[in-house]
């Protein structure tokens, strides 16, 4: 019998991208497009390439349409936000990213703020954007930072008043990064691949080690995004890591 807290946690499972190689075509159900059937086996999906050019509402909305009910979206902020403009000055460009994934509807489930490693924390700079940010959507916001200084006490108190969750990455940047921080109900686990970032797989045994960590959050919604798709390997792992939660009476 589960714990009253491990039953009242609810993880996500996914991947970067709905893309699923050839040799794992069979875990899968039947569906009108690679999205709908993706949908049929995972929860969640994590969408990178807003991070490098805009999509119209159109087909944010058209991508909703593919899922079930229950499924979820995770969006990545552009780039001209997080690494051009280094979040000063964008509030349009901010506006304009909130308009177009707004097709998602009920099924924007989290927005995902990737840092670039030579931003160190400016906390005015960083308090003003995650302050309007917030003025404009109240859902769940993860944000992966990658300068060392984003790991100090002061940073994770800045992202927990913003209710900010600090990704918990793989490879780990710096000590501590492993691990989530920020926002007390919300964690989000970007594993991108190791030893070779995107390219290595991870594996039962890895990945039993990984999701003893997930379950001894106490957080009340978790996401896992599996980015190590440059050999289709993301697919594999998230299917093996939700097999392995389930047996652990995570709800997943």
């Amino acid at each position: 019998m589960t714990s009253p807290r491990k039953a009242s946690t609810t993880v996500r499972i996914g991947c970067a991208g709905w893309s699923i190689p050839a040799a794992h075509r069979a875990l899968f159900g039947a569906g009108d497009s690679m999205l709908a059937r993706y949908a049929t086996r995972f929860d969640c999906v994590e969408i990178n390439s807003s991070f490098y050019r805009p999509h119209r509402r159109q087909t944010y909305a058209r991508w909703a349409s593919s899922v079930p009910r229950g499924f979820r979206f995770s969006v990545k902020l552009p780039r001209t936000i997080s690494h051009e403009q280094r979040l000063r000055a964008s509030g349009p460009l901010l506006d304009r990213f909130l308009e177009e994934c707004s097709g998602l509807g009920g099924k924007l489930g989290c927005l995902l703020l990737q840092l670039p490693p030579s931003l160190a924390l400016e906390p005015r700079v960083a308090a003003t954007f995650l302050a309007m940010l917030r003025r404009r959507f109240a859902g769940a916001v993860a944000c992966e930072p990658r300068h060392a200084s984003w790991f100090a006490p002061r940073a994770a108190e800045l992202l927990r008043r913003h209710r900010i969750a600090r990704v918990a990455a793989d490879p780990v940047p710096h000590p501590g990064a492993d691990l989530p921080a920020g926002d007390g109900a919300f964690a989000y686990w970007r594993w991108h691949g190791s030893p070779r970032m995107y390219y290595s797989a991870y594996g039962e045994a890895d990945l039993r080690a990984r999701a003893a960590l997930v379950r001894s959050q106490r957080v009340r919604r978790q996401w896992v995004i599996l980015d190590n798709t440059a050999h289709g390997h993301a697919i594999a792992d998230a299917a093996c890591l939700q097999a392995i939660l389930r047996r652990g009476g995570t709800r997943s």
